[in-house]
Formats: structure tokens, sequence, C-alpha cells
């Protein structure tokens, strides 16, 4: 494997480790900064937010620059963030770290994939972006359990270990990586694609996956509270299992999606994903049950993404990267929504009751990928990248 992709997996795993970790820790920042759990569950909404808008602008305000560079400076803003964050005594301090943070990976995430596929051979590219990608899924599965466990201690000690990740990721790039250019993109050409409406659906479908996941996910120390006990070693066992289901999910995905098409893909995975959040109040009474459902939770959602973006490439094949960036958007304002609906539902409900809040969003998003399969494919779409 080039080694040259090993800081880039790195600046993947770390960015993802983040935007991830926070959720099993919501109890302890609660208590720490003085807010209930659900307004600590804004901070998750916040980053995913800001990350969302801010992408593909930075995207384009940067797109003429050297990409190792950008990506250095987004790093360096995304440690800073972390810092500050570990460092905040109040909870404002604490949400406007956050979107520091957020700031700093959507310039950093996007150029990642950007230099693996300008550095890859033509015949290895797809090789070259799994790689990178699989930072990302490494984070789920281990990034964010073991965030958890270190959590355990001290909530403040994970930030300060994802600073550190983040660290040796921009050395990483600083030391292997070339300068690397590409032709400038602007903020015009990248959001073509909201102009057709099939690209909206099938945006729309990432959106409506991710918030009925992350208002289980946002949540999820207190939703399986009653299977740990409160430990946080317990729900580190639960976040791997789940970490776990998510690789075997990715990967299996690529298969599948050649097997039975994207379409047909990405609506079995919302119907297991929708069943799974209805069972929600079963699994979450002993880590017994736990477990097994963390597995398959993370097999149905990790198993949506290629999928979309299969969907996507197939109908922008002359703007695949500024597709597959705007379903990045759609994924991260998914994770919003999800935190978003999950606090209010709070409100009314117990925590267990959010799995039924999820599966209602999940079955909107159902109702979109049905009716697109109904509808008359469209013609791919030539969209000029440069």
């Amino acid at each position: 494997m080039d080694r040259r992709l090993l800081p880039l997996a790195a600046s993947a795993f770390a960015i993802g480790t983040d935007a991830f970790v926070i959720a099993g820790l919501l109890p302890e920042v609660g208590a720490d900064l003085d807010v209930t759990t659900a307004a600590a569950g804004q901070l998750i909404t916040l980053f995913a937010l800001t990350y969302a808008l801010a992408a593909p602008v930075l995207g384009a305000l940067t797109s003429s620059f050297d990409r190792r560079k950008v990506i250095l400076a987004g790093l360096a803003v995304f440690v800073i963030g972390n810092a500050v964050t570990a460092l905040a005594d109040s909870f404002a301090l604490a949400l406007a770290a956050r979107v520091l943070t957020a700031l700093g990976a959507a310039t950093a995430s996007p150029q990642g994939t950007a230099i693996a596929a300008a550095i890859a051979p033509p015949e290895k590219r797809g090789r070259y972006l799994a790689v990178v990608t699989g930072g990302l899924t490494l984070a789920s599965a281990l990034g964010v359990p073991l965030g958890t466990l270190i959590g355990a201690a001290d909530w403040r000690l994970t930030l300060w270990t994802v600073a550190g990740l983040g660290v040796l990721a921009a050395i990483g790039i600083a030391v292997w990586l070339p300068a690397t250019e590409a032709p400038a993109i602007g903020l015009a050409v990248r959001l073509a694609p909201l102009r057709d409406r099939a690209a909206l659906g099938i945006l729309a479908t990432t959106l409506l996956v991710l918030a009925s996941g992350y208002v289980f996910n946002t949540y999820v120390g207190a939703i399986l509270d009653g299977a740990t006990g409160g430990s946080e070693a317990l729900l580190t066992i639960v976040l791997f299992a789940s970490g776990v289901g998510a690789l075997i999910g990715n990967l299996a995905a690529g298969r599948l999606v050649d097997r039975f098409g994207p379409e047909r893909l990405i609506l079995g995975a919302q119907i297991a994903y929708v069943l799974l959040l209805l069972a929600t109040p079963v699994a979450a009474r002993s880590l017994v049950l736990a477990v097994p459902f963390g597995v398959l939770f993370g097999i149905a959602g990790w198993m949506t993404i290629v999928p979309q973006q299969h969907r996507l490439i197939s109908r922008f094949p002359a703007a695949a990267p500024v597709a597959i960036g705007l379903n990045v958007s759609a994924l991260y304002t998914g994770m919003a929504l999800g935190g978003f609906v999950g606090g209010l539902a709070l409100n009314w409900t117990e925590p267990l009751g959010l799995g039924l809040v999820g599966a209602a969003v999940g079955l909107v998003g159902i109702a979109v990928t049905v009716a697109m399969m109904r509808a008359p494919k469209p013609a791919p779409v030539p969209v000029p990248v440069a």
C-alpha cells in the first residue's frame, strides 16, 4: 500500500472519531458543564450542521490552493478547536469551540479524498479512495469506543487524545505528501446537482437515514443506561460491537450493490434500520441483547453509504467529486437534524422512546426511496467540474 495514504487515513480517523465520540460522553459533558443531556447533545448537532454548511463553501474558496497546505491548515484549526473544547469551562464556550472544530474538519476532510484521487494511478483510484474512507469507518469501530473508555476518567481527556491524533496526522502529511494542486471548482458548479430533482431525492434519502440513526446515536449512552448500568466500560463494549458491524456493513455493501443494485440495497438497509430502531426498548434491557443489537445496527447504518455514493456517481459521472461532497453535507445535516429532533423528543419522552422517534423519521426516508424507484430513471447529467 502507498504509504502516502496512511496520514490521509489517519486524518479521516481523527475527524471521524471527533464527530462520533461525544455521543458516548453526553451525560458526563452535561453534568460537568451544568446542562441537561439533551442540551449537551446540541454539541453534536452544531458540529454536524456547521460541517454540512461550511464544506462546499470552504471547498470552493480553497479549490485553487495547494491541497496539502489546505489540509494542514484545516487540521491546525481542528486541533485548536478540540483543545479549546477540552479547556471549556462553560457550555457557551464549548459550543463555540465545536463550531471552530467543525470548520477545521470541513476544510481538511474533503481534501483527503481529493489528494488520494490526485496521487492514485488511474487503475488504482478506487482502492486509494477506499483506504482513506476506511479511516472514517475505523473511527466508528475503534475510535469511538476507545474514546468513550478514556472519557470514563475525564471526557476532556478524550478531546485531548483526538487533538493528538490530528497532530500526528498533520506531521505525516507534511512529511510524506507532495504538493498537490487541482483545477478550481467554483461554488456554482459544486451546487449544480441541487438543481436536479433526482439528485435532491438521493440527498434527501441520505439526510433522512442519518437523521433517523442519530436520533438514537446522539443519546446512545442514555438510551442504553439500563443495559450498561451507567458503566462507560460496558457502553464501550456495545459501541465497539457497533463499530465492528460498521466495518462489516461497509465491506459487504460494495459487493451487494453490484449484485442487487443501489436502489434495492438502500431500501433493504433502510427497512432493517427502522426495524432495529423499533426494537430499541427490547435491546436496551440487557447487555446480552445490546451487543448483538449494536452489531446489526452498525451493519444496517453503514450499508447505506456505498449505494448512495453509487447512485450519485451514476447520475453525475462527470462531476462525481462534487456530488459525493454534497452527499457528505447531507450526511452531516442528517446527523444534526437527528440530534436536534432527539433533543426535542426528550422533552416529552424517556430515552427509550427515541427508538420510535427515529423509526418515524426512517419511514419518511423509505417513502422517498420507494417513490424514486417507481419514477422513470432519468439520464445521467453532464456537469462541468472546472
